[in-house]
């Protein structure tokens, strides 16, 4: 194995750009889900190609690289991303689709777009979800459709470099980035609260990494969820370079992290590695699919009216 010095320097040189994964491959290794997000992903996409009018927005694209794989979009595809590095990034690799990426200044930010533009609205690993925005974008009958990181998702490694962490809930803090990549902290208002039709959504509900809050959050926007699954598997990172870079990447793993500040850390687990093998971990994902009910379809059809049924 390569000395630790030398591993640490190879971790912190690897470029941190866009959401591309690649580099990990020989060095580190996750579980899918079952679904298959980038297949339902495209067949979603696909069925609105070609359809007159049809739009779909990708929310927190980061570098573009899942939606970059869709066979087809429809006539109109647009995509919001926060960290600037990242906006270029997903202008290239969607520039094949004809995608408009808008920047944004944060993943709870007003969205640019007027209400009832898109049949469909989806996000891989959005930081937080802005419930209300989504919904006011989507057309009457849209659909909102994400895969999320689940709540204690890669804890292992974040207890060994911090220590235990309180559990989440409701109450927890919102973390300044997330898995879709670094993300800039929120300004001096903070995270700008969902409303919906019961209130405000506390930002920390709406970001909390449990999927009974995104349940909650989008059936408080006016949404109905019609498809929620989960999914735990299994991480294992092969030496101490793959840490070094993961963290670095996602770095809502061990907010604030650098290679000097945890240097002891590092080194421990660099000799756990050397002598345990793989460093395992625990990948949490969740699917949720939400439905904009078309009020005034409903309106139309006639009670007891054996046509409308």
């Amino acid at each position: 194995m390569p000395k630790f010095e030398d591993l640490l320097a190879e971790g912190a040189a690897v470029d941190v750009a866009g959401w591309d994964f690649s580099w990990f491959e020989g060095r580190a290794t996750e579980e899918r889900p079952p679904w298959g997000y980038a297949r339902m992903l495209g067949a979603r996409m696909s069925a609105l190609a070609g359809v007159p009018d049809a739009a779909a927005l990708d929310l927190q694209t980061g570098g573009g690289e899942v939606l970059a794989t869709i066979p087809a979009g429809p006539p109109l595809l647009a995509a919001t991303e926060s960290w600037p590095p990242n906006v270029e990034v997903a202008r290239r690799n969607l520039a094949r689709l004809g995608a408009r990426v808008v920047p944004v200044s944060d993943e709870l930010a007003d969205l640019p777009f007027a209400g009832a533009t898109f049949d469909l609205v989806v996000s891989r690993h959005p930081v937080a979800v802005p419930w209300e925005e989504v919904a006011r974008v989507l057309k009457p009958g849209g659909t909102y459709f994400s895969q999320d990181v689940g709540d204690g998702s890669v804890r292992e490694l974040t207890e060994f470099m911090m220590g235990p962490r309180p559990a989440a809930g409701p109450q927890g803090p919102r973390p300044a980035a997330g898995p879709q990549g670094p993300r800039p902290a929120a300004g001096p208002q903070g995270p700008r609260p969902a409303a919906g039709p019961q209130g405000p959504v506390p930002a920390s509900e709406v970001s909390t990494r449990d999927p009974k809050w995104s349940v909650l959050a989008a059936e408080r926007a006016g949404l109905t969820v019609t498809d929620l699954r989960e999914f735990r598997g299994r991480m294992e990172f092969g030496d101490i370079a793959a840490v070094v870079h993961f963290l670095r990447k996602v770095i809502w793993i061990v907010p604030g992290f650098t290679v000097d500040a945890y240097r002891e850390k590092l080194s421990a687990l660099h000799e756990r590695i050397r002598a345990e093998g793989p460093f395992p971990a625990t990948t949490v994902r969740f699917l949720i699919e939400a439905r904009k009910e078309d009020r005034g379809a409903q309106e139309q059809e006639i009670p007891g009216d054996p046509a409308s049924g």
